[in-house]
């Protein structure tokens, strides 16, 4: 696995249950609202990470973009619709968004070695 994606994956579980062994409820319950809202409903949960991947675009959070492309690619989105959907991110964001555009597409790259691993 490439040294990017293990160090984002083990830092995100790691902090994510040391901030919920903190207890307070009021974070306790956004992680909860958060992860509830990608869940399927009328929307399956693909379409809403791809949601979530162009919000994340356009807000520029780089840790928000690398795990919703992660989790696209876990619901098994191409390369095509994610760039896609990177594409809008992109279009409504504009030019600031391209460096976040790079990284994205560099982990996709870093995911596609893993499975070919």
């Amino acid at each position: 696995m490439a040294q990017r994606l293990k160090e984002f994956r083990e830092f995100r579980e790691r902090m994510n249950q040391r901030i919920v062994e903190l207890g307070n409820l009021n974070i306790k319950r956004f992680f909860t609202l958060d992860g509830n809202a990608y869940d399927d409903g009328a929307l399956d949960a693909r379409t809403k990470e791809f949601a979530g991947l162009a919000a994340s675009c356009v807000l520029r959070c780089d840790d928000c973009i690398a795990y919703h492309v992660i989790r696209c690619k876990e619901l098994g989105a191409t390369n095509a619709q994610i760039l896609e959907v990177l594409n809008v991110g992109l279009i409504v964001g504009g030019s600031i968004v391209i460096p976040h555009l790079r990284r994205a597409v560099a982990l996709l790259d870093e995911l596609d070695a893993e499975g070919a691993a």
